[in-house]
C-alpha cells in the first residue's frame, strides 16, 4: 500500500503540471495555465515503488474554466526510454528527488489501470494511506492482463489518450485498449454496460460532478 507523507514537495505538482500541459496536443489554452486541484484518486503499485495518482485538475486561465485528467507516476530515479513523458522533477522532504512521469506512458499504470478497469485492483483515497476511495465506480470489463509485460502504443487526440497494447489473446497487436478521457467536461455519456471508471471532480462553485476517467472497449 501507498503511505502519503504529510510533507513538502518544490516545485509542487500543479506548478510542474502548469509548464507541462502546455505542451500536449489535447491542452485547449494558449498561455500560462492557472490551476487548481478538483479531485482524483490514487493507486497502489504492488512493489510499492511507484506513487500512482490521477490528478484533475481546472485551469482558470481563460474564458472558460477547463477541466483535464493527468494520472502521473512519481519515481525514485529516472526511466530508461521515458524522457519524452516526463512531466518535471521535484524534491520530496521525505522521499527526496522524484521524477514525475505521463503515466499514460509508464507500463506500472497502465498494468494497474488494466486491472483496475478489469476489477482487480482498488482505487485509494487520493490524500489518505491505505484507505479505499468509495466514491470511485467500476464497471469491470473484459481486458486481458498480458503474462510477458506491456509494450504499449500510447496515441493523444484532442480530447483523450488512448493506450493500445498485445495481451496475446489476439493476432492483432494492440488488442486491448485503455482510453484516458483527458478533458472531464466534454463527451456525450458512456453505454452504462461499457467498462469504464467514472469518479467525482469539484466544480469551482464547490459541487461535485461525476465524469467517466477511464473506459474501455
Amino acid at each position: 500500500m501507498a503511505e502519503i507523507h504529510e510533507t513538502t514537495v518544490k516545485p509542487g505538482k500543479l506548478e510542474l503540471l502548469a509548464r507541462w500541459l502546455p505542451t500536449r496536443h489535447w491542452y485547449l489554452g494558449a498561455g500560462s495555465p492557472a490551476l487548481t486541484k478538483a479531485g482524483g484518486f490514487r493507486l497502489d503499485d504492488p512493489a510499492g515503488e511507484v506513487g500512482i495518482e490521477l490528478m484533475v485538475v481546472t485551469d482558470t486561465a481563460g474564458e472558460e474554466p477547463v477541466v483535464y485528467l493527468v494520472p502521473m507516476t512519481y519515481r525514485g530515479a529516472p526511466v530508461e526510454g521515458l524522457d519524452h513523458a516526463l512531466i518535471g522533477t521535484a524534491e520530496h522532504g521525505v522521499l527526496g528527488q522524484r521524477w514525475f512521469y505521463d503515466a499514460a506512458h509508464d507500463t506500472v499504470f497502465i498494468e494497474q489501470a488494466a486491472r483496475l478497469l478489469a476489477g482487480k485492483a482498488t482505487p485509494q483515497d487520493q490524500n489518505t494511506s491505505d484507505t479505499p476511495d468509495l466514491t470511485v465506480h467500476v464497471v469491470p470489463g473484459d481486458i486481458v492482463i498480458p503474462d510477458t509485460g506491456f509494450r504499449p502504443t500510447v496515441i493523444d487526440t484532442d480530447t483523450h489518450t488512448d493506450i493500445a497494447f498485445d495481451s496475446g489473446r489476439s493476432a492483432n497487436a494492440g488488442a486491448e485498449l485503455i482510453r484516458l478521457h483527458r478533458r472531464l467536461h466534454t463527451g456525450a455519456p458512456l453505454q452504462r454496460d461499457r467498462s469504464h471508471v467514472d469518479a467525482p471532480w469539484a466544480t469551482a462553485d464547490g459541487s461535485l460532478r461525476r465524469e467517466v476517467f477511464l473506459s474501455a472497449p
